[in-house]
């Protein structure tokens, strides 16, 4: 470290700290080693390049004045790669173009204003869902990034085969998988009884006008596209739309066993998508497929057994195209109790 920094002292000078004259406050510099912080001030470090390439390693820092936001971009680019930077600043506009310019050689920057330095974890201390390592030097792009450093050391594979294939490989429904229809609805199967790739093909309902307006009333969505015919111009839209979440309700009107069974609850819904305009006089149906189980543990001895079952919910038209698809979550009771 002394090495580096006489190094550094070439071109810039020490403004705090000293090599030598330091005072130890409980301990003795002769049973240890201690460095002194060391300040150091730069005045042209476009000109005097050392403090970009030689690394001390230690509590040695040094200021680097600059002139304008891009100025400070090129500036903490010139290390060829940092672990984490931080800004300190107010100003949107500016942390935006300093984050848009520096990011490609940092893994990580702290953006700290008045709202967050409270409870900042600072500069330097790694959280395990971000990214800890830049390019370069500092540590190939995820050093210590929570699951992205086990990725390190775990060796992976992709898997190539028919959706089918990799449906019974993965234990988790592809899209264009062989569907499995059953004579049982699938909500009155416990969680142990399930498939993957168990599909229910339910009836079919044909949208109108009345149902939109209905919707519209009970959710008090009256957006103009489903309510205004006469300002559908410029919209992608040729006549009164189906709104998306009317879509899906009627969805789970048409594959849910309304009597009691092992379902217990839904859980959540992810992944949706609205894909196709439904109109007035189309007909939608829904192919309900079990996509992945996700077994679960009894939080105590009287918790109740059971599981998340993710459906996919494919909803489609007389054409046979889909017009909206998600992901339902379910919470499943299971046979066996103990």
């Amino acid at each position: 470290m002394r090495e580096k920094v006489e190094q550094l002292s070439k071109q810039q000078e020490i403004v705090y700290g000293s090599l030598d004259k330091f005072e130890m406050k409980g301990q003795d510099t002769e049973r240890g080693a201690f460095f002194s912080p060391i300040l150091m001030l730069n005045k042209d470090p476009f000109k005097y390049t050392d403090c970009h390439s030689v690394e001390a390693f230690g509590p040695v820092s040094t200021l680097m004045p600059y002139k304008s936001t891009e100025e400070a971009v090129e500036l903490a680019k010139m290390g060829l790669g940092s672990l984490v930077c931080s800004i300190i600043t107010a100003d949107a506009k500016v942390a935006r173009e300093y984050v848009l310019g520096a990011a490609s050689m940092h893994g990580r920057i702290l953006v700290l204003n008045n709202e967050c330095a409270k409870e900042s974890t600072g500069h330097g201390s790694p959280m395990p869902m971000l990214t800890h390592g830049g390019p370069g030097r500092a540590g190939g792009g995820e050093e210590m990034g929570g699951k992205r450093g086990i990725f390190h050391y775990l060796q992976r594979v992709a898997l190539q085969g028919s959706p089918s294939m990799v449906t019974a490989i993965t234990g988790v429904y592809q899209n264009g998988a062989k569907q499995i229809e059953k004579d049982v609805h699938p909500f009155k199967k416990h969680f142990e009884e399930l498939e993957i790739g168990e599909t229910l093909i339910t009836a079919k309902h044909s949208v109108s006008e009345a149902d939109i307006v209905n919707f519209a009333n009970v959710s008090g969505d009256n957006f103009y596209a489903h309510m205004d015919s006469t300002s559908l111009e410029g919209t992608i839209f040729t006549q009164r739309v189906a709104h998306g979440y009317f879509v899906l309700s009627k969805a789970a009107g048409l594959f849910v066993d309304a009597k009691k069974g092992p379902v217990m609850l839904n859980y959540g819904l992810e992944e949706c998508r609205f894909t196709k305009p439904v109109y007035p006089g189309m007909t939608i149906g829904v192919r309900l497929t079990v996509k992945e189980k996700v077994d679960t543990e009894k939080k105590t001895e009287d918790d109740i057994a059971k599981g998340i079952v993710k459906w996919l919910v494919d909803v489609y038209d007389e054409t046979g195209e889909t017009v909206a698809i998600a992901t339902i979550l379910t919470m499943v009771r299971k046979v066996n109790q103990d």
